[in-house]
């Protein structure tokens, strides 16, 4: 059975007009319809993230250092 579905497949052919110029062409067409944020919401947006990234930091260092002084305490 499974050499009769191998039989169905067919392969893709290239064309000339398909491909690399297409694509570039496809892509400014996609770029035209993206809905760009507004100054001050990718201002936000952007505080926020640092923000979160800051407060993640320190979490992850605080609790590296915690798990780092345990660690030299039972090795000791």
């Amino acid at each position: 059975m499974a050499e009769h579905d191998n039989a169905k497949k067919v392969k893709k052919q290239v064309t000339p007009e398909g491909g690399f110029f297409n694509f570039f062409k496809g892509l400014v067409a996609e770029f035209k319809r993206i809905t760009w944020p507004s100054k001050e919401n990718l201002k936000k947006v952007t505080i926020s993230v640092i923000a979160f990234c800051s407060i993640y930091v320190v979490i992850v260092g605080i609790i590296d250092f915690g798990f780092n002084s345990l660690a030299k305490s039972i090795l000791k």
